[in-house]
């Protein structure tokens, strides 16, 4: 089922992004508007990220293997800091496309320029709505990823109308200067799709850098495992994310007089309890320590 609805959604944006972009790019050479050109570009670097999302959503449910023990979750991971590099990109090439379009005479507004990027805000908000809803229902980092692509996509399609709307006023009431507002707002939306590149190149080099999960989930883990019977002290716990799953790493130490079989119940406890509670949980390792009674 996860495989199925998370293909399906990276699929359905691939297919948008392809016809976007050349919605996008036809139009914005056809009637001269840099922030749709730039936008256009910015979609075709969208289907690059989507490609990359379904291949990883494929390749990250793969069981693990001789070669990868614990599986292959980081590869959404991967494609997630692959949309972050394609993001950032996209925004400095439409910073430049804009800057230069200042420096050149104002291109005539167009309304059908207008329109089309009406009707790509309209699909991409929409787009983003589905993705991400699916994305955490089922934790996929690289739809989650593809989300947050198309709402930078939102935020450069409210700016290309917005810019475009008012060089189309200006035009109507001869107001100067308004018919730059197409290129000045593709140097605003720029800056929105930077830093979201930013946030996400981040997130995905943490995950790749193995950084231990939240505060407050390892809280939970330790209360988890503080009430499993036995468990007389919790010496390490620890716990990574690979994609869409987590990796815990326990220590606890319990009562020396225990048997080897009873130290393996007390473990295969603590798994159950961990595995049954949160379930993004893949996998648990536990090592047992021996707790002596002068230790308290």
């Amino acid at each position: 089922m996860y495989r199925k609805k998370t293909e399906l959604a990276v699929m359905i944006s691939l297919i948008s992004n392809l016809v976007l972009t050349g919605l996008k790019i036809v139009v914005g050479l056809l009637f001269k508007s840099q922030v749709l050109i730039a936008d256009g570009i910015h979609n075709a670097g969208d289907v690059v990220a989507s490609f990359a999302a379904l291949t990883s959503t494929r390749i990250s449910k793969k069981p693990a293997d001789e070669d990868h023990p614990y599986g292959h979750g980081k590869a959404e991971v991967i494609a997630s800091a692959v949309v972050a590099i394609i993001l950032a990109l996209a925004a400095m090439f439409m910073v430049y496309k804009s800057i230069e379009a200042l420096f050149q005479p104002a291109a005539e507004a167009s309304v059908i320029a207008f329109a089309a990027a009406l009707i790509s805000l309209i699909w991409k908000q929409w787009l983003y709505v589905h993705c991400m809803r699916i994305g955490r229902a089922e934790n996929s980092k690289s739809l989650i990823a593809t989300a947050y692509d198309h709402v930078a996509d939102v935020y450069a399609s409210v700016a290309a109308a917005f810019g475009i709307g008012i060089a189309l006023v200006g035009d109507h009431y001869n107001i100067p200067f308004t018919q730059y507002g197409d290129p000045i707002a593709g140097i605003i939306v720029s800056y929105f799709v930077g830093r979201l590149a930013y946030k996400m190149a981040r997130e995905s080099v943490d995950i790749l850098m193995e950084k231990n999960i939240s505060e407050a989930e390892l809280e939970q883990l330790k209360e988890i495992v503080g009430t499993v019977p036995n468990v007389k002290r919790i010496d390490k716990i620890r716990a990574r994310e690979l994609g869409n799953y987590i990796i815990v790493d326990v220590r606890v130490s319990i009562p020396n007089e225990l048997t080897v079989q009873q130290g393996h119940d007390v473990s295969k406890e603590i798994k159950n309890s961990i595995k049954g509670q949160i379930g993004l949980v893949e996998e648990v390792l536990v090592h047992i320590n021996p707790w002596y009674q002068e230790d308290e």
